[in-house]
């Protein structure tokens, strides 16, 4: 058993060899004006088209807006609906003045029904004012890589200045669907909610298409305006693959996402980067065995497409463990790591040895008791 445990980083750093081999050999074709797949957790672009021209987002917008609302800490607080919030155009949760509606609801009404109301209500309860917000956004925006982004509202309603791009949207999407609680509802079909003056119960309808189109669909968010045209931005999982889609400006986007994530799937191959462990050792106290060696529970697996990727190993030990741990016991952990710091696999690290607890014998054991008696009544006197 562990005692006391002090965490310690090792790193390694090496390349994994891939080639681009497609299985179906050509590209999809696509009817967006830009569009881009790319790797929720290796950040590898598997296909792309005008990736990095801005363009206007639409109620893609609110899927910003939703992860900072469920970032804030904030999710149970229960808010007033004013006045000012529900004057606004285009889809709509039915938010009355004076309703009561705590933001976990807002979410979900931002992420199924796509309600502008709702990201007015989100934006005053966590930035203060819709300006106040936008600065939210544009910070997290930048935090994340999304350096041709600028967000001027919650809803994602036309306005001079408010854009992004499919790469940048890509990376949004990618953390986002990390985010447990972002996943558990862009991925309902429906959602019982209450909330007004009186909490009334309603349910939510999840309007993404794609959910039922896809095999191992976890939605996102689907987005409309005249001047954005369609625009949408999907996830789905196959195994320990994570794939994001984003299509702007896309008159058959269902079918857009279809094609490139088939495409992303077909093609995505797993390698078993090395982990050269021969010299890490845990020391051993309380046994005549000083030390310890340790191996992978299980291979590591990376997943890609076509791409040379730098990778890091990151290995999680303790400085020392106490006597008494057995062969296959587990010691620790590692981690392979992206480039942009996100966890792409894990494996337990286990010992590959016995390190049973040092026998005493009685006369020995009989000299360390009067040692220690006899250094008791020494400190008394």
């Amino acid at each position: 058993m562990l005692k006391k445990v002090f965490c310690v980083l090792v790193c390694f750093c090496f390349m994994v060899p891939w080639c681009a081999v497609f299985a179906n050999g050509v590209e999809p074709t696509v009817s967006a004006e830009s569009a881009i797949v790319m790797n929720a957790l290796t950040g590898e672009v598997v296909f792309s088209k005008n990736p990095y021209e801005k363009r206007g987002i639409a109620s893609t917008t609110k899927i910003m807006t939703s992860l900072i609302a469920l970032e804030s800490k904030k999710l149970k607080n229960s808010v007033t609906v004013k006045k000012e919030d529900i004057a606004v155009e285009g889809t709509s949760i039915y938010l009355k003045e004076g309703d009561k509606i705590t933001v976990e609801t807002l979410v979900k009404g931002m992420l199924l029904e796509s309600g502008n109301d709702a990201a007015n209500v989100t934006a005053r309860a966590i930035g203060g004012n819709k300006e106040g917000f936008a600065e939210l956004m544009n910070k997290k925006a930048r935090e994340l890589g999304m350096f041709s982004t600028n967000f001027l509202n919650p809803s994602g309603l036309t306005e001079d200045g408010h854009y992004s791009t499919a790469y940048d949207m890509a990376l949004l999407g990618s953390a986002a669907i990390q985010n447990e609680k972002f996943r558990e509802i862009c991925s309902a079909s429906s959602l019982n909610v209450s909330f007004g003056k009186e909490s009334v119960k309603r349910t939510f309808y999840n309007h993404n298409k794609f959910l039922s189109k896809f095999e191992g669909a976890l939605g996102i968010k689907t987005g409309f305006t005249k001047a954005s045209g369609r625009c949408l931005v999907t996830a789905a999982q196959r195994g320990k693959v994570i794939y994001v889609a984003v299509t702007l400006k896309a008159p058959d986007d269902w079918n857009d996402h279809i094609k490139m994530m088939n495409f992303a799937f077909d093609n995505t191959a797993v390698s078993y980067p090395d982990c050269e462990l021969s010299g890490i050792c845990v020391d051993v106290v309380g046994s005549e065995t000083c030390s310890l060696k340790v191996e992978l529970a299980t291979p590591l697996e990376l997943h890609c497409v076509k791409k040379h990727e730098d990778y890091e190993l990151v290995i999680y030990l303790p400085k020392f463990v106490y006597a008494g741990v057995k062969k296959g016991d587990i010691s620790g952990r590692v981690d392979l790591v992206s480039k942009n710091g996100t966890v792409i696999d894990s494996s337990s690290l286990i010992f590959t040895d016995d390190a049973p607890e040092k026998v005493i014998d009685k006369k020995e054991k009989s000299s360390f008791f009067t040692k220690l008696k006899n250094k008791f009544k020494e400190g008394l006197s």
